[in-house]
């Protein structure tokens, strides 16, 4: 027995409103709030004049994305994370499809490899690393829409960007 029309759009209308999950979000660098809106004013990491520039606030739940003065200098702990677990990949994936013999230079070319690699991937993983940050401390609320956001308790404007 087929479902009535009415029943598929009513379907259609839930998966067209369910929001990704929570590691997607992660890695498409959204709000970790709603886990729709853009943390980054500019969808190109690899823009590099650009590539830390982030917005206010999230411009679909409102969420506030600089809770205090020097609150992402913990993202470099989840940044390390993510270097060492791709340099483990990599090595892994480089000793099951060429090996890593006594005699030869193969982990010279692995190690050049995967500089390159990490070079490459840095601006990604440092956006990366500031969304997983602050999802530590901004937990998802499927109720975003009637929730309003939690304003920060110490901002400092003055000494925001003082390094």
């Amino acid at each position: 027995m087929e479902p009535s029309t009415m029943d598929k759009t009513a379907l259609d209308k839930t998966n067209a409103t369910r929001e990704p999950g929570g590691l997607l979000s992660l890695l498409a660098c959204k709000c970790p709030r709603c886990r729709r809106g853009k943390m980054f004013a500019n969808d190109n990491p690899w823009n590099l004049k650009q590539t830390m520039k982030m917005n206010e606030v999230c411009p679909v739940c409102s969420q506030p994305f600089n809770p205090e003065v020097g609150f992402y200098f913990g993202s470099s702990y989840i940044s390390y994370a993510l270097t060492v677990a791709l340099s483990a990949v990599t090595f892994i994936a480089f000793w099951l499809l060429i090996g890593f013999p006594f005699s030869g230079n193969n982990i010279f070319y692995w190690l050049i490899g995967n500089a390159i690699l990490l070079i490459g991937m840095q601006p990604y993983l440092m956006r990366v690393s500031r969304t997983g940050w602050l999802a530590f401390f901004v937990r998802h609320d499927a109720d975003w829409a009637i929730h309003p956001s939690v304003k920060p308790e110490r901002t400092n404007k003055e000494q925001e960007n003082n390094w």
